[in-house]
């Protein structure tokens, strides 16, 4: 069942918040000691807010948009009561005092929040298994990562653990997980949601998106979290669409709508991947659409650029975790990946180093936003594997650049500040790979609209 026909049982009285929630707690209890996706939950609190959504539609009175729907939230975003630790030692005991933007404005349609979901420390990785409450499963391929760093998120979809869940993504770490687990994944537009109550990774590519099991979740969940938020000077002034409505009059042909295949993104990608992907597109043709074979010649810089601005961005962020007003000094208790970020991050930052690094990666990334800016220019939306290999075996040794290098299709649009999404596009050995799709800046709709045609019809 689609989550916005799930919705609209709810609000008709055919099915209560109630039962709903009640049915996700049970499987909640069953997998997730096995899956790990779910930090925390608190369902008496959750039962309240189900048992008054039931008592108000009983009553006549008027719900909100997502009315009983069930919703996870990455514990790097704030919810008010919940322990947000970011997956780290270093805040333990810290209880959240307050709910994010995004957090607060589920709560205003009446989303029922059931738990915090497991993350890479401060979301720095990519697969999951830095937290220090230990790795999460991949619910689609079990004994392999989930992806990350929302691979929490992910995996409690997948799982079947709530109707949607709430991540952050710097570099990919919405869509690398969702395809992984064989879901949806969405990065709006750099400013299309507020980042307020959001624990930094790197301020300046963080963007906080929905995941889920199909296009109406996403739509429905941007609906509610975007929008301008007086509160967070990154947040966009503009008049965003309703994607919901939208998509409720779904395309039927895809004649002049031109997709732009990025050859380089084909080049990195193990060739099973590809050959899904180019299946994929053949079968969009089909339908009338144009393919324009493209060359970004910069994508081998797009990977050193972005984790250069996350060092530099992230030691910054982390200075404020000293151990005085609250947690433990990050240094003395967090993980490996997190001490490297902090230590790269303070050797970039130094004054005889930044020309040398920071301010080149600045350059790059303003040179590698232009390209992508000129590349879709002529095209509707760019197509590529989101991740070009599949993931690894829970525990399985890798080096730095072998973690990273899950990154090198998905970081593109954190460099550029624009939309980006992972659909599921097919199996390879038993695994879910996805077909990422990037558009021009709040071109965001034309994304969920080529992922909802994709769902009706391939």
């Amino acid at each position: 069942m689609k989550i916005l026909e799930k919705s609209q049982l709810i609000k008709n009285q055919e099915l209560s918040a109630k039962d709903n929630l009640e049915s996700f707690c049970q499987i909640i209890k069953n997998v997730n000691p096995e899956i790990n996706a779910f930090l925390e939950i608190n369902k008496d609190q959750a039962m309240e807010k189900a048992q008054d959504i039931d008592s108000r539609i009983e009553n006549g009175e008027k719900v909100g948009k997502l009315a009983g729907l069930v919703i996870g939230v990455k514990n790097n975003i704030s919810v008010e009561d919940f322990l947000i630790t970011a997956a780290s030692r270093t805040l333990e005991n810290y209880q959240g005092s307050y709910d994010a933007t995004v957090v607060k404005r589920i709560k205003e349609e009446d989303g029922v929040i059931i738990g915090v979901t497991n993350l890479d420390e401060f979301a720095a990785g990519s697969s999951t298994e830095t937290s220090y409450y230990g790795p999460t499963q991949n619910p689609a391929a079990p004994g392999l990562i989930p992806g990350g760093s929302s691979g929490g998120s992910a995996a409690a979809v997948a799982a079947g653990m709530c109707d949607l869940a709430l991540g952050s993504d710097t570099g990919g770490s919405i869509r690398n997980p969702a395809s992984h687990c064989g879901i949806m994944g969405f990065k709006p537009t750099y400013g299309a949601v507020s980042r307020q109550g959001l624990l930094d990774l790197a301020m300046s590519m963080d963007q906080i998106g929905p995941l889920a099991s199909d296009v109406s979740g996403i739509a429905l969940l941007l609906d509610v979290i975007g929008g301008l938020d007086p509160r967070e000077c990154t947040t966009l002034d503009w008049q965003a669409p309703l994607y919901t409505p939208a998509l409720q009059d779904p395309l039927d042909h895809l004649n002049g709508v031109r997709l732009g295949v990025l050859k380089e993104s084909f080049d990195v990608t193990d060739g099973p991947i590809v050959k899904i992907i180019e299946d994929r597109l053949a079968e969009l043709e089909g339908f009338g659409v144009e393919l324009v074979e493209l060359n970004f010649e910069y994508l081998d810089l797009c990977l050193p650029t972005c984790y250069l601005i996350n060092y530099v961005e992230f030691f910054s962020a982390t200075r404020k975790y000293d151990g005085r007003k609250y947690g433990h000094r990050i240094e003395e208790v967090c993980g490996e990946e997190v001490l490297r970020r902090i230590h790269m991050g303070s050797y970039i930052s130094q004054k005889e180093y930044s020309g040398k690094y920071y301010k080149k990666a600045l350059q790059a990334r303003s040179l590698i936003k232009k390209e992508i800016n000129r590349l879709l220019s002529g095209v509707d939306v760019l197509i590529s594997p989101t991740v070009p290999k599949l993931p690894h075996k829970i525990g399985a040794e890798l080096d730095t650049m072998e973690m990273y290098a899950y990154d090198t299709l998905t970081v593109v649009a954190n460099l550029a500040g624009i939309p980006a999404a992972s659909i599921p596009a097919g199996i390879v050995k038993g695994v879910p790979i996805g077909m990422q799709m990037q558009a021009k800046a709040r071109d965001d709709l034309k994304i969920l609209q080529l992922m909802s045609f994709i769902e009706n019809n391939l």
